[in-house]
């Protein structure tokens, strides 16, 4: 199941304060993905700006995950460490020195995975409130500094993302 499926409704969690301050955060709860605790998804996630194409970051309760959205939203979701994508007939397309392969099933909300990085990053996102050419290049530029590759690449740009000889 993709990450982005597995991810639930954001939940209030509030802290009281022996002065009688009370401080509320909305978190985003997820799941984390299945390669969650590999080291190279925390070399990512702190490299994770804390505003991404004009939205505040948010707290999430999952390993290797960000969020991003109005207050009661996420507008962008990432999760590190989902599965290894291979060789696909879905579309694939190439940000920042970074395969991307996209998943447009549930329009406008796009699952975008990294291709050719080990471990893989998703990213879900709203299309109307998101501009995914702003996100991906910023989260590539992360990626690409952080992440080995795996030697698949993306070959042909207009029908989908498979291996080569690297």
């Amino acid at each position: 199941m993709p990450f982005a499926r597995r991810a639930a409704a954001a939940t209030v969690t509030c802290a009281t304060s022996l002065l009688i301050l009370a401080a509320c955060s909305t978190t985003v709860s997820l799941q984390p993905a299945p390669d969650a605790n590999n080291p190279h998804c925390a070399d990512v996630t702190v490299r994770f700006p804390q505003t991404l194409d004009g939205f505040d970051r948010r707290w999430t309760d999952a390993q290797s995950t960000g969020a991003w959205g109005d207050d009661g939203a996420s507008d962008i979701i990432v999760a590190c460490g989902v599965d290894v994508p291979g060789p696909t007939t879905l579309p694939c397309s190439t940000l920042s020195g970074v395969d991307w392969i996209v998943d447009d099933a549930d329009a406008p909300y796009y699952r975008i995975t990294s291709f050719g990085t080990d471990p893989a990053v998703e990213v879900y996102l709203d299309s109307d409130t998101v501009s995914s050419a702003e996100v991906l290049d910023t989260l590539g530029n992360i990626i690409v500094d952080t992440l080995p590759v795996n030697g698949l690449e993306c070959t042909d740009l207009t029908s989908g993302a498979s291996s080569t000889d690297g």
